[in-house]
């Protein structure tokens, strides 16, 4: 099945406002002050950093999400990869992932499919400390939404990703004009 089957299907059941009315216009101011909240709420909170050092490691946010992305990704990645996955610039992740070697907590391998290129992949100590960094934050918001239902949970889930990918797909257009 299609990882974009089931946005078309909610559209068609959606009884929201057409794009481009008021009342989507209206919907989106309501909504994105929110999200704007929950970022501010998420950077200015010490869950990253209370993350960090329950998982003993003493990083710069860039060089955690490098490790985190890689981490989620399961398999090596290249520079390019990990910088399109954290939407930032190759030579941003270059920098964190040289210091991240030089730290011992990933290294580079040849890439199975074109011998002169390199894969990042952590090490075992850099793969502990992400799942240590990721079980904490897991565990928080775990807590936060306790008291939800798992129906709840689940919708929540399916329409962050319904608007992460929508939005990923429009700005994705925008940046091709």
């Amino acid at each position: 099945m299609d990882a974009q089957e089931p946005h078309a299907a909610d559209r068609e059941d959606a009884a929201g406002p057409p794009a481009g009315s008021d009342a989507a216009f209206d919907l989106v101011a309501e909504v994105l002050p929110r999200m704007a909240q929950l970022s501010n709420t998420l950077n200015k909170g010490r869950l990253t950093e209370h993350a960090m050092e329950t998982a003993g490691l003493a990083l710069e946010r860039p060089s955690m999400s490098v490790l985190v992305t890689l981490h989620m990704a399961g398999t090596p990645l290249r520079i390019g990869e990990i910088a399109t996955r954290m939407q930032v610039v190759g030579p941003h992740v270059t920098r964190q992932v040289n210091g991240l070697e030089k730290r011992g907590l990933v290294r580079r391998v040849t890439d199975p499919d074109d011998q002169r290129a390199r894969l990042i992949e952590p090490t075992p100590e850099g793969a502990a400390g992400a799942e240590r960094y990721m079980r904490t934050i897991l565990g928080w918001f775990g807590g936060a939404l306790a008291d939800w239902s798992d129906q709840d949970r689940r919708e929540l889930g399916r329409l962050l990703g319904r608007l992460v990918d929508d939005f990923t797909r429009h700005l994705s257009a925008l940046d091709a004009e």
